[in-house]
Parts: C-alpha cells; structure tokens; sequence
C-alpha cells in the first residue's frame, strides 16, 4: 500500500499478547472513507510527538497484515516505520467535518452486518452502527491481574524501559463494560466497549472517589444519561481476529462516536 493517510478514529486499551508485547488496536478512515485497521502498534512506546490522538489524520508506510484474513488489516512497514502526524479534525460545527467522513457508511441492521462478517467474499471486520435504542449500559468484575505469562514475556523486552526498577505496564481494568441496545429490526443485543476512552474515564474516576463501585457508576452515567441520552450516538464495531468466524456475533464495540443531536435539519 505504501504511505497511507488515515484519519484516526479508533485507539483501544492497551492489552498485551505473547507475539507482540503491549498492543493498542487502531483503527480509522482512509481518505475515501473505507475502513482500516492498523496492528501492532506500541502506542505507549512512540515519541510522545509521534502519540496521536483520536481524529488526528497521521500518515505512514502501511503493508497488508499477512497474518491476519480480514480485509481491513494492515501493518506498519517496520517498527521504525515513520509516523507522520499531518493535522487535527476539531468538533466544529457539531463534528461536521468528522461526519462527513464517518457517515459514509452506517449499518443499522446487525443481523446484516454480522452476514457480511461471516460471508467470505466479504469479510467486513469493522463498521459504523447506529443503534435504533440504548436500554442500558452494564459492568461485571473480572479478574484484576495480566496473565503472568505475557508479563514474564513482558519483562523480557527491550522496548519496556524499567522506571525506579518497575516495568512501565498500564493497568489493568477489573470490570467489563457493555452496551444493551436495539437494532431497526427490534434485535436487543449486549457488546462490550474496549474504547481507550472508557478505561481512561474509569481510571479518572476511580482517583476521585478512591471506591470502585462509584467509578463504575459514573462511567455508567456518563454513557447512559448523557452520550445515550442527549447525543446522536454512534459505535464503531470491530471483530476480533479469534472470534471472527467462531462467535455468533463476533464484533466488540471498540469506540464511540457522540455529535450533538440536530434540533432541525440544515436547509443551505
């Protein structure tokens, strides 16, 4: 593919493999408006001046991701491969240039989106999805720990600098956070978020209240009663690599996408 300009719209919480130490999945927009997803990445590891940010278009030297089938999948050149930040889309008039891009596509149907997933002609791996209606916004405790194994694997690279003798690794989220929505067709379904933003908010609250029943509450609230409530929400769905033909529904939501609600439609 050579260099690739891609407007960044995904940035997961960080997690760890075997294979490639800590990864952030990223994902975002090619200048047409198709979907691209970029792996592995060591977000945390780059230059803080090469860290971009959500909806900041970077340019880099990207390859077909030859591990991995879905179509969407690509890579950096090296590890060195260069990234280029070219500039930043702002919120400006309700998140119109965003828009503009983000809209091009939007499934509303998951059954519809699920067949194109599962059909290998096809192979769609990420989209933009409109829920018809949030019924709710959940979280369950999970296990608080990284797998020890990945982290003796962790201890063992080179890229993790040890600061005051500890390994720099990000902290784990205790608890799952999921959507319950509907579909146009009525479908209720419940998707778990693994947006970067949610395990940041999170970690915010959890610091302001010491008590993490009343950070889950406020990630709660401010999903439910304020993205739901009063913002056009989108999600940004992915599937994962593992799961894509072996789930009955294989997509996550890995982001979230919250422009104002129009009060009127625009005439000019």
């Amino acid at each position: 593919m050579g260099n690739t300009k891609v407007l960044i719209a995904v940035k997961t919480y960080p997690t760890f493999s075997t294979k490639y130490d800590e990864i952030v999945c990223t994902a975002g927009f090619k200048e047409d408006g198709s979907w691209i997803r970029i792996y592995p990445i060591p977000f945390r590891q780059l230059d803080y001046n090469k860290q971009y940010k959500k909806y900041d278009w970077i340019e880099l030297d990207l390859i077909k991701n030859k591990s991995d089938f879905r179509p969407e999948s690509f890579r950096p050149r090296s590890i060195d491969t260069e990234i280029k930040i070219i500039n930043h889309i702002g919120t400006n008039d309700n998140w119109s240039i965003r828009k503009n891009i983000v809209f091009k596509k939007v499934y509303t149907n998951l059954s519809l989106l699920i067949t194109e997933a599962k059909d290998r002609n096809i192979t769609t791996s990420l989209a933009t999805f409109r829920p018809t209606e949030i019924i709710d916004f959940v979280y369950k405790e999970v296990s608080r720990d990284w797998d020890e194994s990945k982290l003796i694997s962790l201890r063992q690279c080179k890229l993790f600098e040890e600061r005051n003798g500890k390994i720099d690794i990000v902290r784990k989220i205790p608890y799952k956070f999921s959507f319950i929505f509907k579909d146009d067709e009525g479908k209720e379904s419940k998707l778990m978020i693994e947006d970067w933003e949610t395990g940041q908010l999170f970690w915010k609250c959890y610091d302001k209240h010491n008590n993490e029943t009343k950070a889950c509450e406020d990630v709660r609230s401010k999903y439910l009663n304020d993205l739901a409530s009063t913002k056009d929400l989108h999600f940004f769905l992915g599937t994962t690599k593992l799961n894509h033909f072996r789930a009955p529904n294989p997509f996550i939501i890995i982001g979230a996408f919250y422009p104002k609600i129009e009060k009127q439609f625009k005439l000019f």
